[in-house]
């Protein structure tokens, strides 16, 4: 495998919303253009797959096929495998909030994990995988910022959209 290609992302968020009403938008792929600025479109193409298309600051675009791998609503669990300009896999989990440790820490509300590991499958990007791997995983880090930014702003809507009601 080509080391520079791969890429494996962890990221927490602390969101002061139910973990069943996280779940409850994560599970909707269909809608995250709605709510996440990166995320320029989903269409989708059969039950469980789709077609996305990414875009974040840097001028290029990510096009991947998603099939959904696993649904579990009962763990609170999504994920997907992915084909196309990345290869590879992405998890959601939402977890139950944490007890506050000190008056700076949020209590209770929801952990939400997000995990990746992708090979980039992308030409432009593999050709330049060395010199701008760090402009890859800042574009990455802008596009999760985004990501919980539209989230919270979602889930503290005052009226929540129709599929979360």
């Amino acid at each position: 495998m080509d080391r520079w290609s791969h890429y494996r992302f962890r990221t927490a968020w602390h969101l002061d919303a139910a973990p069943d009403t996280v779940y409850r938008v994560l599970e909707r792929p269909d809608l995250y253009p709605e709510w996440w600025p990166q995320v320029r479109e989903v269409r989708q193409t059969g039950d469980t797959s789709g077609d996305l298309r990414f875009r974040s600051i840097l001028p290029y675009e990510l096009r991947v096929t998603a099939r959904s791998t696993r649904q579990d609503p009962q763990r609170r669990i999504l994920e997907v495998a992915m084909t196309g300009d990345l290869e590879g896999w992405v998890r959601w989990t939402v977890l139950d909030g944490i007890p506050a440790a000190g008056p700076e820490q949020p209590n209770g509300g929801t952990r939400l994990l997000f995990e990746q590991e992708v090979v980039v499958r992308k030409r432009l990007m593999r050709l330049l995988a060395i010199p701008c791997r760090p402009l890859f995983r800042a574009n990455h880090a802008l596009m999760m910022r985004g990501g919980r930014t539209g989230l919270l702003a979602r889930l503290a809507s005052p009226v929540p959209p129709a599929h979360l009601v």
